[in-house]
């Protein structure tokens, strides 16, 4: 039997991060091995005591503490995962009914790597657009929120996610595999929170996430596109 570890990055995800782990109890196919390794970057919220209080009763659930920064979370993670399958995911992001079954057929077709087409939780027309050119196997229309499954192998060959990115980290592994000719788009939606262009405007979020990958295209290094994130989207 294949095993999946689903490692979750969290930093202050009281309000979420319950009904998330409700979620993939409820909608795995029952018949495969998985554990659930939650990497907190340090909460200040109530998501630990949340989360302690939850994992009592579910013993393949465990909580780990981690630096601060997704993708020093994530290769925390993998440190402690078992699974031969890793699948990374946000807080905030829904997988569809039977991912287990869904991720282990696609390794077990020879596609080592990939995601899940995307939905964003929200009516506006753009969101809708964007959500819809996730289908397709693109490199641009890949992120983070899609979800990211990766056999253990092949992510200790390629050495991870790289720790000097604090933000676009995903995308530097993602384009590793594309170069590989290995990434795969599995046709099903998996369903994500469109709470950051809710606090931030749509228009000037999604101009922000241009400009960074214009920046990142351009040459600009992991400092400047942090700098960047800093400036716009995170203060």
């Amino acid at each position: 039997m294949i095993k999946i570890s689903i490692i979750i990055p969290i930093l202050n995800e009281e309000k979420n991060i319950i009904s998330l782990l409700e979620h993939l109890e409820q909608h795995s196919s029952k018949n495969n091995s998985f554990e659930l390794l939650i990497v907190d970057g340090g909460s200040t919220d109530g998501s630990i005591s949340k989360i302690e209080n939850y994992i009592k009763n579910h013993h393949h659930i465990a909580l780990i503490s981690s630096e601060r920064g997704r993708a020093k979370q994530m290769n925390r993670g993998r440190l402690q995962a078992n699974g031969a399958i890793l699948y990374f995911l946000h807080a905030d992001s829904y997988p569809p009914k039977n991912f287990d079954q869904y991720l282990i057929d696609e390794v077990k077709k020879g596609n080592l790597a990939g995601c899940f087409k995307m939905k964003f939780n929200h009516p506006h027309w753009w969101l809708k657009i964007a959500s819809w050119f996730t289908q397709f196997n693109w490199s641009a229309c890949r992120g983070g929120d899609q979800s990211q499954y990766i056999t253990a192998t092949l992510f200790d060959e390629i050495g991870g996610f790289n720790e000097d990115y604090i933000i676009y980290e995903d995308q530097i592994l993602i384009k590793e595999l594309y170069k590989r000719n290995q990434f795969t788009v599995i046709q099903k939606w998996i369903y994500t929170s469109a709470r950051l262009y809710e606090q931030k405007g749509i228009w000037t979020l999604q101009y922000h996430f241009w400009a960074i990958y214009i920046k990142k295209w351009l040459g600009a290094d992991a400092t400047a596109l942090y700098r960047y994130y800093s400036r716009h989207i995170a203060s």
